[in-house]
């Protein structure tokens, strides 16, 4: 029997394995953690340095994938589609790079954030479970094993947020657990029908079939039921309903982890399936989608308006973040899609920072009531001066990160006739001005009515956090080229799919 056509039999190559170094890292030295779980004051760092190592590991990742293109290993030594395929394009190698810097710095800022019970109780591997997940999900190369990535960082997740047990986490989690569990029966079901109409679940076998099969499947179907489990997971409207009813309760730096992180994912997982997999599907269904992004975005930051509660502002934030990357989904173009995915590397750092900026407010302040915290610039002007930089990168202001996204994304939908849809986009822009320069106007300018009776604590390693996330804000706002150019590789690599199914079947795609 000849096994060399259905093994690989040569030995892999060192620098392949960097491929799933993003979730094998973490996997191990959470178990480490585990191990030392009487330990906790090793916790922190033990979770720093697993997470320096992964971001080490993605840059190395993605700078292999944009020198030789898609990097592909698959599990078992099968080949595919037998074997369970890891493949790292421009799309899936970028997330994964700027997931794990967020990740990284939340966890410098958890050392003063997660006490002695939430050491023990499991604050430091949950994180590293989910970013395994998170990688995962970026990285892999078959639907099903996209759907056990998503199982992993949600049940890590919602270990997350249930940690401390007060009943509002509770609460917030029983709504933030029923709606995901909701959708991932879709997607499941989705999954289960794709399976049985290609009798494969690896995505590059899948987008070599498709053209084939698409007289006779009902792949407009499978299209409509991942838009609605994806969307779901990425909180558009209308079932974005369970994202502002759990980011508020947990502890901050998981608000800031899920808000930066979470439902990129589920934006990612819309551009791997609808764009790659299903593209004249995606075509129909744009005008859908369009409305849908355009009402997530708006809807999302009028809710905003409405809070007086920072978290809970913040979440309805993140809402409409996730309306203007649909945007570029909808309009299907390069340039559409090339404005979504920078637009997803600037969310992550900057709705991260946001929370980040709201856990060092009220740590200052004592408060997160937009009622009572007030007189934060005469007492902490250095506080004011990040706040003022995370608010213009948040509305898409210059200097900062939020500005080239969207003007490529207002340029695409103008040249798509989608006029409504750029002017959506801008109404955006100013209602997240308002609403953000309420609360700056709130909580920073306004002087200060009494003297907070919180214990003083002090700021700097919140400044610090806060430095280091705001210093790719600002160079992607000044020196927005290597960034754009990253984004429009990765939107080729969605569009052209010819690069990554040859990398996963190096003897031609047509075989």
């Amino acid at each position: 029997m000849d096994m060399a056509r259905a093994m690989v039999m040569e030995p892999v190559a060192a620098a392949d394995w960097l491929v799933v170094a993003p979730v094998v890292i973490p996997l191990v030295f959470g178990a480490v953690i585990l191990m030392l779980r009487h330990e906790t004051k090793l916790h922190a760092w033990t979770a720093i340095a697993a997470l320096a190592a992964t971001l080490a590991a993605n840059i190395g990742l993605l700078a292999r994938v944009v020198e030789n293109g898609p990097l592909v290993m698959t599990m078992g030594r099968w080949l595919p589609p037998f074997g369970i395929s890891f493949a790292a394009d421009a799309l899936g190698a970028s997330l994964a790079l700027v997931a794990t810097l967020v990740a990284l710095v939340c966890a410098v800022y958890s050392i003063s954030d997660i006490g002695a019970i939430g050491r023990r109780y499991g604050f430091y591997p949950f994180m590293l479970l989910m970013m395994a997940g998170v990688g995962g999900a970026f990285l892999t190369g078959d639907v099903f094993n996209l759907y056990v990535w998503f199982e992993v960082f949600l049940i890590s997740s919602f270990g997350l947020l249930v940690l401390g047990s007060e009943h509002r986490q509770l609460d917030g989690a029983t709504k933030y657990a029923i709606l995901n569990l909701v959708a991932t029966t879709l997607f499941l079901t989705a999954t289960a029908f794709l399976y049985g109409i290609f009798g494969t679940l690896n995505m590059a076998d899948i987008a070599r079939k498709v053209d084939g099969l698409r007289d006779t499947a009902p792949l407009m179907t499978l299209g409509v039921m991942y838009l609605l489990a994806f969307g779901m997971k990425a909180a558009a409207f209308p079932v974005n309903f369970w994202l502002p009813a759990s980011y508020h309760t947990p502890r901050i730096v998981t608000a800031a982890l899920f808000g930066g992180i979470l439902t990129k994912v589920g934006v990612y997982a819309l551009l791997r399936t609808l764009v790659m997999l299903f593209p004249p599907e995606l075509e129909l269904l744009s005008g859908l989608i369009a409305w849908v992004a355009g009402l997530t975005m708006v809807i999302g930051i009028m809710g905003a308006l409405a809070q007086t509660d920072l978290r809970r502002a913040l979440g309805f934030v993140v809402i409409s973040g996730v309306g203007v990357m649909m945007a570029g989904l909808a309009l299907g173009t390069g340039e559409g899609l090339s404005g979504t995915i920078f637009y997803a590397f600037h969310s992550m750092i900057v709705m991260a920072a946001l929370y980040l900026l709201a856990g060092v407010m009220n740590g200052v302040g004592g408060s997160y009531s937009m009622r009572t915290l007030s007189g934060l610039y005469s007492a902490h002007p250095m506080l004011a001066a990040f706040a003022l930089l995370l608010m213009l990168a948040a509305a898409g202001l210059p200097p900062a990160s939020g500005l080239w996204p969207k003007v490529m994304l207002v340029r695409a939908s103008l040249d798509a006739g989608y006029p409504w849809l750029a002017f959506a986009i801008l109404a955006t822009g100013l209602l997240t001005t308002l609403a953000l320069g309420r609360i700056f106007i709130l909580t920073i300018w306004r002087p200060r009515a009494q003297e907070s009776l919180a214990a003083p604590v002090s700021p700097r390693l919140g400044y610090a956090v806060l430095g280091a996330l705001s210093l790719p804000i600002v160079l992607m706002g000044l020196y927005p080229d290597p960034f754009i150019r990253v984004a429009q590789l990765a939107a080729g690599g969605l569009l052209d799919a010819a690069p990554y199914i040859g990398a996963v079947y190096p003897e031609g795609a047509g075989q």
